[in-house]
């Protein structure tokens, strides 16, 4: 099954984040997908205030992966892939620790390590509208049942 929101400013998001979150109970790998600039981070963000992070969140441009607590002491791992040239640096900070840990993984630049990721995980695929701020966000859980 697959989820679509069309969303023109940044106050829908949290109709997203809140799907997101509901998603949660299938995935804890989620694999989000979009161009530079896409706002991947800024769903990212409103995705974990919905979790109630209480970290500031930020994208782990540099150190690869952060984490986060929320609330509940409950560890939330926000990927940037990004900046890897090789799979082999994906297998230096340990990836299957997280990926297969019980915690929520968020990727960003998933398709650098696409090979890696779970047989099941939450695809979230966002497309940019040329010349408009509208983002058409594709929700998808990948090998379900």
């Amino acid at each position: 099954m697959k989820i679509v929101f069309e969303v023109a400013h940044l106050d829908q998001l949290d109709k997203v984040a809140k799907t997101l979150a509901a998603v949660a109970a299938e995935a804890n790998v989620f694999a989000f997908y979009g161009p530079m600039g896409a706002g991947k981070t800024t769903l990212i963000k409103q995705f974990c205030r919905r979790l109630n992070v209480t970290d500031e969140v930020n994208s782990p441009t540099f150190s690869i992966v952060n984490e986060y607590l929320t609330t509940k002491d409950e560890s939330v791992y926000h990927f940037d892939f990004y900046r890897i040239n090789k799979l082999e640096e994906a297998y230096d900070i340990g990836y299957e620790n997280y990926f297969y840990s019980q915690w929520l993984c968020l990727i960003e630049w998933p398709e650098k390590i696409e090979q890696l990721l779970p047989e099941k995980y939450v695809k979230v695929q966002i497309a940019v509208e040329p010349y408009s701020e509208m983002r058409t966000i594709d929700i998808e859980v990948i090998g379900a049942n």
